[in-house]
């Protein structure tokens, strides 16, 4: 079955379906997404490389699962499929904490992201198993140290996470850097 990722229009309401295959370009129109931070029993944060086989941003490393969520599927479920589909495991938990997060982005192959794409934590229920064709390599890291490396090498982190990350700073839901 193909996946369909869900058309945003100017107002922020729905505006139709489109094939994912067909919607990341070098003029992607604005659609649904979502990002997730995940956390274990420590209070460690997970972050993943993605697989360098992947479209956008290959090699980069990002939050623990972001995707697209299907039409009529809650964000709590999209993330449960995806976590399922890219790290073998679930979560529970599952709380918007910036649900009016939008971003664009360019990748160097000049593609782009155009979402509207709530964050997301969540606590992982299960153990990691990832997907190689999703995930290269994936760490638990101590919140901090994920502020302090964003804000250090910007660069190797996906633009989604350099924008997010000081903005979960700034909600008191990571600590500053420094703390």
């Amino acid at each position: 079955m193909q996946e369909v990722v869900i058309l945003v229009g100017p107002d922020g309401a729905d505006a139709g379906t489109a094939p994912k295959s067909t919607v990341h370009t070098d003029r992607t129109p604005l659609h649904r997404a979502f990002s997730c931070y995940v956390f274990n029993e420590e209070g460690q944060v997970l972050i993943t490389r993605r697989a360098l086989s992947k479209l956008t941003w290959p090699g980069v490393w990002t939050n623990s699962v972001c995707g697209h969520p299907a039409p009529g599927e809650t964000a709590a479920r999209a993330i449960q499929r995806r976590m399922r589909l890219e790290l073998g495991a679930g979560v529970a938990g599952v709380e918007a904490v910036l649900p009016d997060f939008r971003y664009q982005a360019v990748d160097a192959s000049g593609v782009m992201e155009n979402e509207v794409c709530p964050v997301h934590i969540a606590h992982l229920l299960g153990t990691l198993a990832p997907h190689p064709g999703e995930v290269a390599e994936w760490a638990w890291v101590d919140p901090g140290q994920l502020v302090t490396a964003v804000a250090a090498t910007p660069m190797v982190f996906s633009p989604w996470v350099q924008l997010q990350v000081p903005q979960l700073v700034a909600a008191g839901l990571l600590p500053g850097v420094g703390s």
